[in-house]
């Protein structure tokens, strides 16, 4: 196994583990909470989480195979957050739990695959104006760092409320 690859890996699974354990402990009111300056619930905030591992997890194996990441702006992004926020405004805390079980666990295993080559090839990247980016910096500044960063925004909401 790959010394690298499996530490992002690992450090992906931890954060996911936080924010599922953080999650399962909430009360129903608390997971209707919206989050200040984002304005989604904190319910939705975890879901989003969840199912965008695959989103990543794909932009990281693009770079990894050498070809351009194109298309993927911020507006695309917010346009695509938006669009989950209102579809998935009654999402159940059992069915996210299940879904950032599944797909944090999905997203451990593929990163797995990489190798020291895969994350260092860099490719130009839209998101970033096309500048020439790794697979590893996409991956520790997307899927890695996604649910620690949610958690963080989510215990300082919490911690307003409580």
């Amino acid at each position: 196994m790959n010394k690298r690859t499996n530490a992002l890996a690992d450090r992906l699974e931890q954060g996911a583990r936080e924010l599922a354990t953080l999650a399962s402990e909430l009360s129903t009111a608390e997971w209707q909470v919206r989050v200040p300056g984002d304005g989604r619930k904190i319910g939705v905030i975890v879901h989003h989480v969840a199912s965008v591992y695959p989103i990543e997890t794909q932009l990281a194996q693009t770079i990894a195979a050498g070809t351009p990441v194109k298309g993927v702006t911020a507006d695309v992004i917010n346009d695509m957050n938006a669009g989950h926020a209102t579809e998935n405004d009654a999402v159940t805390k059992e069915a996210t739990l299940d879904l950032l079980r599944r797909n944090s666990a999905a997203a451990a295993a593929a990163i797995r695959t990489l190798k020291d080559e895969d994350l260092d090839r860099a490719v130009p990247v839209s998101l970033y104006s096309d500048a020439p980016l790794t697979c590893q910096f996409m991956l520790e500044d997307h899927a890695v760092r996604h649910s620690y960063h949610h958690l963080a925004r989510i215990q300082r909401t919490l911690e307003k409320t409580r």
